[in-house]
């Protein structure tokens, strides 16, 4: 029993691990195409949906899907009517995915491991990089079910699994509780979902009870993003809450209807397996279709259940400690978290000015002033408690971190200000002279105000983790929002030739938009600077080709 338990604990964590590795590759390789592709496709809730069904599919992922919609939420960048649709398409593409790593396709592993582990060695370009990383993804999502399906075989005539399995079988509800506990405890319903599929072709679990345990799945699959955004602003959590209550309480209605109805499961397919399944897909295709109409009506109700709360709570205690100064090493973290904490108010700045530049709201221009207060509050304590730290004896490296710490907080400082000055002045006089941009005017800024939000969260993840891998992605953005800027400026050029009014009337305010922006991308951008210059990976200006690790 232990040798099995070991057995198959490895072959889950080998499938939570393989579908992790294909997210990141996603997200690394494609995730600034991805989040445009979303929102233009999100204009109408029925593209919204298609949208997201496909973004689960590259992801692997209707968790991934969930947290990018509550994000364009936070910001204003998409209604909360088209986020919603974004979700239930995503709960359809997760089905799907399911559907995919579950048909026959053992015999491709050896092509999909050659193909992937030759692109990640060889190439240099970040795309076809990721793209191997992708493939070996896919090839060990194919390995981990067969060891799965090997780690079970000698169960199936276990006296303690047939107890096991009549207990489920008997008692629907707590096979529900428990698919919805494991794909918590997942963090992945697909791949609790696979786990399930599996469990019923090697005939360890009759259908009835496994279609339970994948809607228990489809409950804590929903219930994830719920807990990742506890600390959202409302508007995003709105979103995430509706999703939460039509795909849980769908599941629960169909639990029911199986309790109390017992239908015959054979109409949807010749196995077990392929009846759990195709229920699953069912599921999520009538949840999409039966919900669309009623959309805005829940969010109505998320929005009567979490109302938007006036003021704030009290301020945080920071984390600059003085007694750490005479330990360096600790007064370098307590140092980095301050900066961190700073990093997260400039970004917590930036998200809604997206919002403001359409739709003037005089309270979050104000919360704006305020986070630039405390944000100008941490840049001169962290410089002072630097200034306090060299009084120390330091080593070169630790010399040279706290150098990096005060620099950081310099640019950091300045995108603050970007946005507290420059970003909010322009929506002032936009609603103060009753301006709008033109149609493409504001989707050029839409989708560049998104690409500076991404690159501010991966500098903060960047200074979090020190990775080198996702350092010298940040170093690439900075580059390539530099040519996307130049790119837009032309762009507003062409249709300032037009003569077009709304184009002529805002076209100072346009670019003074898009400098701000990319001054601000520049500014957390050189988070990433002090890591790679230490890897060898800068020359002068430019990042070298360096291949990084898988």
């Amino acid at each position: 029993m232990i040798l099995f338990v070991v057995h198959l604990a490895g072959a889950v964590a080998l499938l939570l691990w393989a579908v992790r590795l294909i997210r990141t590759g996603v997200e690394r390789a494609f995730m600034s195409q991805m989040r445009v592709g979303l929102r233009r496709a999100s204009q109408r809730p029925a593209t919204a949906a298609l949208g997201g069904a496909a973004a689960a599919i590259m992801m692997q992922s209707s968790t991934a899907v969930a947290m990018l919609a509550a994000a364009f939420a936070a910001t204003g960048a998409l209604p909360p009517v088209a986020g919603l649709a974004l979700l239930l398409g995503a709960d359809v593409g997760s089905a799907i995915v399911a559907q995919i790593l579950l048909s026959p396709l053992t015999a491709i592993v050896p092509l999909l491991l050659l193909v992937g582990v030759g692109l990640s060695l060889r190439a240099k370009a970040r795309g076809p990089k990721q793209t191997g990383r992708i493939l070996i993804g896919l090839a060990l999502v194919l390995l981990s079910l067969q060891m799965i399906r090997t780690a079970t075989e000698p169960l199936r005539d276990s006296p303690f699994v047939g107890i096991v399995v009549s207990y489920l079988e008997s008692d629907l509800f707590s096979a529900f509780a428990m698919g919805a506990l494991l794909a918590w405890a997942m963090h992945s319903s697909v791949a609790a979902v696979l786990t399930f599929v599996t469990f019923a072709a090697e005939g360890l679990l009759p259908a009835l009870p496994a279609v339970a345990l994948v809607l228990g799945a489809n409950l804590g699959g929903a219930a994830i993003p719920f807990i990742l955004t506890l600390s959202a602003p409302m508007v995003a959590r709105r979103v995430i809450v509706s999703n939460l209550i039509l795909r849980g309480g769908g599941a629960v209605l169909v639990l029911l209807g199986l309790v109390y109805a017992t239908p015959d499961l054979s109409i949807i397919g010749k196995t077990a397996a392929r009846q759990v399944i195709n229920a699953h897909l069912l599921f999520n295709l009538a949840l999409a279709v039966v919900a669309m109409p009623l959309v805005a009506p829940m969010l109505h109700l998320a929005g009567r259940l979490l109302p938007d709360v006036p003021g704030s709570g009290p301020g945080r205690l920071s984390a600059l400690d003085l007694g750490a100064l005479a330990h360096p090493e600790r007064a370098l973290v307590c140092a980095t978290r301050e900066l961190l904490r700073m990093g997260e108010s400039v970004h917590g700045m930036l998200s809604p000015t997206l919002r403001l530049l359409r739709d003037w709201d005089e309270v979050t221009a104000q919360a704006i002033a305020a986070s630039e207060n405390q944000v100008d509050r941490m840049h001169f304590e962290i410089k002072l408690y630097v200034a306090h730290l060299q009084e120390h004896p330091l080593t070169p490296a630790q010399a040279r971190r706290a150098l990096d710490i005060a620099t950081i907080a310099n640019n950091l400082e300045d995108a603050g200000d970007q946005v507290s000055t420059h970003l909010v002045d322009v929506a002032r006089r936009m609603q103060r002279e009753g301006l709008s941009f033109s149609d493409g005017g504001w989707s050029d800024l839409t989708d560049f105000h998104d690409c500076v939000l991404g690159n501010a969260q991966l500098a903060l993840n960047v200074l979090m983790t020190n990775d080198l891998e996702s350092a010298r992605q940040l170093v690439e953005e900075k580059d390539r929002i530099r040519k996307t800027e130049q790119t837009l400026q032309a762009r507003h050029l062409d249709r300032l030739r037009t003569g077009t009014p709304s184009t002529v009337e805002t076209s100072n305010l346009h670019q003074e938009t898009l400098r701000a922006l990319k001054q601000i991308n520049t500014a957390f951008s050189l988070v990433a600077y002090p890591i790679a210059e230490e890897a060898g990976d800068l020359l002068s200006s430019r990042l070298t080709a360096t291949p990084g690790p898988v």
